[in-house]
């Protein structure tokens, strides 16, 4: 996972984290990328604390759309450009933490969690 340096926007520093996968596959001892399609869900605590990680952000991934019918069924009541964010390996723009640290949590298809936390 890699999260891209601050951009300077209107005086404040906004971040950005997009998500680069790499698993471990026991099988073959081999670790590579997956990419987007090996992760189910990914969250982003915007501000961590090194205590309690918060879902400020969440994002969900995969081969394919998990939501594509409650999309297809909910067409109407759901804005467009905010559910394509939802299914992205790149967040959300968000403020620079006060505490200088965001915390990222990822998910695999296979149930298996990492986390790893980053100084912005």
């Amino acid at each position: 996972m890699t999260v891209r340096q601050p951009e300077d926007r209107c005086g404040s520093a906004i971040d950005r984290a997009t998500l680069y996968p790499f698993v471990f596959h026991p099988n073959t001892g081999e670790v590579r990328s997956d990419g987007a399609d090996g992760i189910a869900c990914w969250f982003i605590d915007t501000d961590y604390n090194e205590e309690s990680f918060f879902v400020r952000h969440a994002y969900f991934l995969g081969a394919n759309d998990p939501y594509g019918a409650l999309k297809t069924t909910l067409k109407a009541e759901i804005n467009a450009e905010a559910w394509e964010s939802l299914n992205s390996d790149t967040s959300r723009p968000f403020p620079k933490p006060k505490s200088g640290r965001i915390a990222v949590k990822v998910i695999n298809h296979l149930g298996d969690e990492l986390m790893k936390v980053f100084r912005v």
